[in-house]
């Protein structure tokens, strides 16, 4: 289900009751399986439908579990969970507070947001916050859990030449890190934590990295800055693995102007882990 095409009335009108608040139907912003509204008390109200085997699978308690994260992101403010019979689904509302300003951009941006110095160091110390911590939960980038076994599965896939995929470090990551997931250019905030949890290291600097490929200046400003991890083992195992999303048959457009950066770096990545 593409919620940017369903109705989704009865799915806010559901969020208000079970939140207790009146939602501006004026500031509803639709994505794939999320939608979201202010709400009369001056929170943010985001929904997300799951199919009842994923949802049992992933859990729910992604906001509320990283609540207490010292990271910079929206501060949560409570949740509800109902089940939908009619479409074997269940639902899920998180109330957290406003972002501080507009997301970055797209997802794929394809023009250089030219984020300042301090935006920068506000990022890298977000994200070594977030990996020395410790979660029982299970990273789930584009909903499936990350295992050994799906990154071996999803690179060799795409690119046979890889045989050096294992995964060597394991850390907490966002697990959707994006520029549509981060505000700026001033306030820097990490948002949408549904999927985050344990996963091999560097998988969230790799993910902003392949998000900048269409722009060399940016993917060369996330490479000098997120050095450390891109440069581990993990790190190139989780470059191959975002970049196979990208070239690989479920990809995009073949117009994606990533396609030929992407096709590039991972010749060089297998080439560096064959040496490692």
């Amino acid at each position: 289900m593409d919620l940017r095409q369903e109705p989704v009335d009865h799915i806010l009108d559901q969020v208000e009751q079970h939140l207790g608040t009146r939602l501006d139907r004026r500031s509803v912003v639709r994505k794939r399986r999320t939608v979201g509204a202010g709400t009369d008390r001056g929170t943010w109200a985001r929904v997300e439908r799951r199919p009842w085997a994923r949802a049992r699978e992933q859990g729910w308690d992604g906001y509320e579990s990283a609540a207490a994260l010292p990271v910079a992101m929206p501060r949560w403010h409570g949740s509800t969970t109902w089940q939908d019979p009619d479409d074997q689904a269940i639902w899920h509302a998180d109330e957290t507070s406003l972002l501080p300003e507009l997301p970055v951009g797209a997802a794929v941006v394809s023009v250089d947001p030219e984020l300042p110095d301090d935006w920068w160091r506000s990022l890298s110390a977000s994200l070594a916050a977030l990996a020395v911590q410790r979660t029982a939960r299970v990273a789930a980038p584009d909903t499936e859990q990350i295992t050994q076994q799906l990154v071996d599965d999803t690179i060799k896939a795409v690119f046979p030449g890889a045989h050096e995929t294992r995964v060597d470090q394991w850390c907490p990551a966002h697990a959707d890190l994006n520029w549509a997931n981060l505000t700026g250019p001033r306030a820097f905030c990490m948002f949408d934590w549904e999927d985050w949890g344990m996963a091999p290291r560097g998988l969230d600097s790799a993910s902003l990295y392949a998000a900048s490929l269409a722009i060399p200046a940016l993917a060369d400003r996330v490479r000098r800055e997120r050095r450390a991890d891109l440069e581990s083992r993990a790190g190139m195992v989780m470059q191959l693995f975002v970049l196979a999303k990208i070239v690989g048959r479920h990809a995009g457009p073949n117009d994606d102007p990533r396609m030929g950066p992407a096709h590039r770096e991972a010749a060089r990545l297998i080439r560096a882990l064959r040496g490692n």
